[in-house]
């Protein structure tokens, strides 16, 4: 099972920098045994799918995780780098921003905080959860095999909480400012690229708005009831004092909405979350979003509206003036593509199912299964021909396209075909599987619940 399949070996070798010759055999080792594993994804699982159970060094493994020097950072660096080649070598780059809660309990796990659930959560009812918060930013490609957008995990960083820090004795580090830090550090990557970074209301604030505009594009929702302003006018010769920041106050987008001289334009939109295509109307305009005491951000803002009413009135904001509303609109839509990864890692590739204690073993397991979603798409995309997949379907259930578990399913195929049928003739009616092999493909399924 040591042996990769010719297409996997460029992708996986562009980690082996990373590490030191003996820490990267066992790291191939845990990055396999993590995609064949169904159900947790402990060090133990992806030791027993590899046929490694009765390994005696078996801390060697658990060392790669909680002691072995190398750097998640550069492997973000790295993976980004190989999905960018694959997807996106050309045009804006963009990237989706979000936060997510991993449900972790436990005395030694010492980042955990106490936030707001936001899947089990409403705007009437309010549920905490108890874990670790992570701050995730996923390149936005189209997958031809899947015909749809696609959020790639490629950078995911933990986000302590208030409580954390003070215990240590440190500064708290806001979610915002952990955000700076992560699109600053792409924009050092990839000096010459356009990049859009989407999010949703939560990084919707000017002291983020009015740093991240200097190193990217950001497009995020706007409150209806934002305080809009006319830009700042010329300074007049002679005048001292320091110069205005905004002009005449506008209407705010609630007003905007309700007057009925507001021009709306009509657009289509090909699949307006998941609910096929719709027709919508938009408004939009520039303005200088402003509140005493903290930076102004000029902005673009876009109110959506719903002819049918299916949908509250909405708003966005962009910070490059020049960007077409519409564009704007496609570009946020994309942004629902993250919660579905979050929800798609959390089932198919184990995140909340690890059980590492130590600091930085729980540091470098999460983003390193989040990585692990862009790195199964990136080994469909080397063994697809003609960008088509095989689909499962039954009599009951007509699947047109494909998602995530066909994507997974695909490579551990290969994966599995690579350990035990490579060494039969693939023309025979009858092959010879060894003894080993099928033990292994037996135990693994008897357990796979």
């Amino acid at each position: 099972m040591r042996t990769l399949p010719v297409e996997f070996i460029s992708l996986i070798i562009t980690f082996s920098p990373l590490f030191s010759k003996p820490v990267w055999e066992h790291v191939q080792v845990l990055l396999l045994g993590a995609i064949l594993a169904p159900g947790k994804r402990t060090v133990t699982s992806a030791l027993r799918v590899m046929g490694l159970s009765q390994e005696e060094h078996f801390e060697n493994y658990h060392r790669v995780l909680n002691r072995a020097v190398w750097s998640t950072i550069g492997a973000s660096r790295r993976l980004l780098e190989l999905t960018v080649d694959k997807f996106a070598p050309t045009g804006p780059l963009v990237m989706g921003l979000d936060d997510t809660i991993e449900r972790r309990r436990g005395d030694n796990i010492k980042a955990k905080g106490i936030y707001r659930d936001p899947v089990r959560s409403s705007d009437s009812h309010f549920v905490k959860a108890s874990g670790l918060r992570w701050l995730s930013l996923m390149l936005l490609v189209y997958i031809p095999w899947a015909d749809r957008i696609w959020a790639l995990p490629f950078l995911t960083v933990l986000s302590p909480s208030e409580r954390y820090h003070n215990e240590l004795g440190r500064k708290h580090m806001t979610l915002t400012e952990r955000a700076y830090q992560t699109v600053s550090l792409v924009r050092r990557w990839l000096p010459d690229r356009v990049i859009v970074v989407v999010a949703d209301s939560s990084f919707a604030t000017l002291e983020f708005l009015s740093k991240a505009r200097e190193k990217v594009i950001m497009v995020t929702r706007l409150r209806m009831d934002a305080a809009l302003h006319e830009p700042a006018p010329e300074p007049e010769p002679g005048r001292k004092g320091r110069p205005r920041k905004k002009g005449k106050r506008l209407p705010n987008l609630n007003q905007v909405a309700k007057n009925p001289s507001t021009v709306w334009d009509k657009i289509k939109v090909e699949n307006w979350y998941g609910q096929g295509m719709r027709i919508i109307e938009i408004a939009s305009g520039t303005a200088v979003w402003y509140h005493p005491g903290l930076p102004v951000a000029p902005i673009r803002w876009v109110v959506v509206r719903d002819p049918q009413g299916k949908f509250n009135t909405q708003a966005f904001l962009c910070t490059d003036l020049n960007v077409a509303p519409a564009q704007i609109v496609e570009w946020f839509r994309q942004r629902w593509q993250v919660e579905v990864t979050f929800e798609e890692s959390r089932a198919h590739i184990g995140v909340e199912t690890q059980r590492q204690w130590s600091d930085k073993a729980i540091a470098r397991t999460t983003p390193v299964l989040f990585g692990l979603y862009s790195i199964v798409t990136l080994m469909a995309k080397q063994i697809i021909q003609e960008d088509h997949m095989p689909v499962r379907t039954a009599a009951w259930y007509e699947k047109q396209n494909a998602t995530f578990s066909d994507t997974i399913a695909l490579v551990r195929s290969r994966l599995w075909g690579q350990s035990i049928f490579s060494m039969s003739d693939n023309s025979a009616d009858m092959i010879k599987i060894p003894l080993p092999s099928l033990d292994r493909l037996i135990d693994t399924l008897c357990y796979a619940a």
